[in-house]
Order: structure tokens, then sequence, then C-alpha cells
């Protein structure tokens, strides 16, 4: 279990909040208000989320809240009490282990700068957990909230369709 108290200006303001992170249970100090984004990045060191727009519009900090995509910008500590987090960290099955969206990206090259890609492969996951076969105009709606500014998404499109087949052979059904 990870179980830290943070320093704090007030510590006033602090509140224990305990949630499950990447599998592991987590209990933390930190004031209420805290966004998410930031206790990821700052006090337990996963900076494979992103901090992007920082208001919620281009998906560079998507992580799982209960197997949904939500944006760890707009997503205050207090709301996590209880909840599920998976960050592009866990989204894989083990340090060796790549989940089927990370392996399809990288085999279609899926990104260029790489700066949105833990976002975008975040939301595809979420899509592919709920829909294992989306059609084209789904997985262009899953990831209608993440903007990538370098590839012009042909190859993250590529990306996930490779998912979905990675998907199907190891169901074997593809």
């Amino acid at each position: 279990m990870i179980e830290r108290t943070n320093p704090l200006p007030a510590a006033a303001d602090a509140a224990v909040i305990s949630f499950t992170l990447n599998g592991e249970p987590v209990r933390l100090a930190v004031p209420p208000a805290r966004r998410l984004i930031d206790v990821l990045r700052h006090d337990l060191l996963l900076t494979g989320t992103k901090i992007g727009c920082e208001i919620g519009r281009c998906g560079a900090c998507m992580v799982l809240v209960d197997g949904r995509p939500v944006n760890a910008c707009l997503t205050m500590m207090y709301q996590l009490e209880g909840r599920r987090v998976t960050t592009i960290e866990g989204l894989a099955g083990g340090a060796e282990a790549l989940h089927a969206v990370q392996r399809a990206f990288l085999e279609e090259g899926g990104f260029q700068c790489g700066y949105c890609t833990p976002g975008m492969i975040v939301s595809a996951a979420a899509l592919l957990a709920e829909r294992p076969d989306p059609t084209d105009d789904e997985i262009v709606e899953a990831l209608s909230g993440n903007l990538c500014r370098c590839t012009g998404y042909g190859g993250i499109l590529r990306a996930v369709r490779r998912a979905v087949a990675i998907g199907r052979e190891a169901d074997g059904t593809g």
C-alpha cells in the first residue's frame, strides 16, 4: 500500500483519501480539492499522464476512473474516495507486458512526438474494454476528447484497428 502524508502549507485543509491506483491500495493526505494530475505527477511520480491544456480539452491527462476515461486535470482528489484509478503505467499486465493498445501503437506508428499518446491509449483501451469490435465511427467518437497536433490521426486509427485485431487473435476469433 502506498501511504503518504504530504507536506502541506496549511495542514488543516488535508484529508486522507483512499483509493486504488493501478491495482494497489493508496492512502494519501492531500487537500481534497487538489487535482489528480498534480498528485500523480508530483507526489507519486507517475509522469506518463501528461499535462496539456489544463481545462479538459486536449485529453493528454486522460486516466481511467472505475474503467471510464476522465481528465485528470479536472478531477479533484475528493472525487476518488473508494474508486479505482488506472494510469498509462497501470494499463499493462506487468513490467514486461504491454496492453494490446500499447503494442498496436508501437506496431502501427500511432504517434509522432508522443505527448498525446498516453491519453489516446487510455481512451482507446476504455473503448475496447466496453466494445471489443468498434466501428471506425465509434473509434473516432471515443477519441474525440483527445487531440494530436503532430500525426493527422491516420496512424492512431490504424493502431486502434490493430489493437482490435490483436484482441481477436488473443481470444481466438481472429
